[in-house]
């Protein structure tokens, strides 16, 4: 039988995304519409999966609602494909009347969602969406149940792990989701002083980077660069962004930083991730922007307080590191 999975958002939703898909494929052939990162991220962790790579324009961080910027000719193509494909099902997690309208012009059989906005006569079995405060994970995990598939075999090892080496990644897509430089920086000179083997993956922006890159070249391959680099690590400390996901994913513990986003809808999936949580606002969970100027409930976490978080959980999962500091060149993408 034929799955079309959608699942068009980023680096991260595709890690959370990723349990399911594995699950998904020993039971459906399965096809993914998504951005072309999944590719790499695929050949990683389900290589089975067949991805149809497509930048859906309402999942845009700008000018989502400007339609006479979405590309019409592309997503008239994508239709007519999909309908040659004859899927038996097609789902998404999100409950995006969009994605729903798309699941319906696929000729999928039975279409399996969560509706919004009347869009529960778009699916066949439409599901409850559950608590505001669900964790993302948690509706891809209603999606298998009702396609009677097991998600429980996760996380994954990769690569051979450096038992004591630590991964600091400052960056992420959105900039109100970046924590300081300079207090990372603190961070890392505090470790380095512990004796800790350190290496700092440090340009906050490198994703959007490798995005563009990787569609100019028109070949998968500069995630890559990422993965072997950050999967090696036996810790991760970083952004709430789709490289502490991708960690998790892969059997690291992860430390997180939040900002805008609340830990009990986007925490890394690894049963020893920990992560402090953004000072509070009024307007939080925030997605795609800040309302103020700045996003001061990530400003205002200070280096001290994220400090002792950070030595606690690296002296719990690591040993004190016997030789002297190792100071590694970053990467610089």
């Amino acid at each position: 039988m034929k799955l079309l999975v959608l699942e068009q958002w980023h680096l991260g939703d595709l890690a959370l995304a990723s349990p399911f898909l594995v699950a998904a494929s020993r039971k459906y052939q399965v096809s993914l519409i998504a951005r072309r990162i999944a590719i790499d991220v695929g050949a990683y962790f389900w290589p089975d999966v067949m991805v149809y790579p497509f930048e859906a324009p309402w999942t845009a961080f700008d000018r989502k609602y400007e339609l006479w910027h979405w590309p019409w000719t592309k997503m008239g193509q994508l239709v007519r494909d999909l309908r040659s494909l004859q899927f038996d099902v097609a789902v998404s997690a999100r409950w995006d009347p969009r994605d729903h309208t798309l699941m319906a012009l696929s000729g999928a059989k039975q279409r399996i969602g969560f509706p919004r906005l009347g869009s529960q006569v778009l699916l066949t079995h439409p599901l409850g969406r559950g608590s505001r405060l669900a964790h993302r994970f948690w509706h891809w995990r209603q999606l298998a149940d009702a396609l009677e598939i097991d998600i429980a075999q996760y996380p994954v090892r990769l690569f051979p792990k450096e038992r004591d080496l630590i991964i600091i990644h400052t960056g992420a897509r959105r900039t109100t989701r970046i924590w300081p430089l300079e207090r990372y920086a603190g961070l890392v000179r505090r470790l380095r002083d512990q004796r800790r083997k350190v290496q700092v993956l440090c340009d906050p922006h490198q994703l959007e980077f490798w995005r563009q890159r990787q569609e100019k070249a028109k070949v998968p391959g500069p995630l890559n660069e990422l993965l072997q680099l950050m999967l090696r690590a036996a810790i991760f400390i970083g952004n709430d962004s789709g490289p502490g996901h991708i960690a998790a994913l892969s059997d690291i513990p992860t430390f997180t930083i939040f900002g805008p986003q609340l830990p009990e809808l986007f925490a890394p999936l690894h049963s020893e991730s920990e992560w402090i949580e953004g000072a509070p606002c009024a307007f939080k969970p925030c997605y795609d922007s800040c309302h103020f100027s700045a996003p001061h409930c990530l400003l205002n976490v200070d280096e001290e307080v994220v400090w002792k978080r950070v030595e606690r959980f690296v002296a719990k999962l690591l040993p004190v590191a016997e030789d002297g500091p190792r100071h590694l060149r970053p990467y610089d993408g």
